[in-house]
């Protein structure tokens, strides 16, 4: 199974949703998941993650130094295909791919704010990611 976590610019939301289910997947010891994370947009592709959500990430005792920022492309073979918020959801299907929401309420965009929107958002993507693993692993 393949599991993609998209957001804008794939620097902040998406990267830590991808780091932090790869991480509560393998705690549950779900192989066989591919976790991997991308943007609806170009601006960052390449780029590290942003430096706020790495430090949150650390802050919680996951490790997102080797990310690197991609963009989603039409083409991939997804199985799960997870939207950050609404806007990401929309744009996803109007590309075709049958995407569904990673959390039950948006994930907010922490990247205009302070440092600790991050937290915040981290916390989010916890409890999301842990109902995620929930679902797969009554899949498997």
């Amino acid at each position: 199974m393949h599991v993609e976590i998209v957001c804008t610019g794939n620097i902040c939301r998406s990267p830590m949703g991808e780091v932090v289910l790869r991480a509560k997947l393998a705690e549950a010891g779900l192989a066989g998941v591919e976790v991997t994370s991308s943007g609806t947009g170009g601006w960052h592709v390449g780029d590290r993650m942003d430096p706020r959500a790495a430090a949150a990430l650390a802050r919680r005792g996951y490790d997102g130094s080797a990310h690197r920022a991609r963009r989603f492309e039409r083409s991939w073979d997804r199985d799960l295909i997870l939207a950050m918020d609404s806007g990401h959801l929309e744009t996803l299907n109007r590309y075709g791919a049958a995407a569904q929401l990673f959390a039950r309420d948006d994930v907010p965009d922490p990247y205009y704010g302070e440092d600790d929107g991050f937290d915040d958002v981290l916390a989010q993507i916890e409890k999301a990611a842990d109902q995620w693993v929930d679902r797969l692993r009554d899949q498997a």
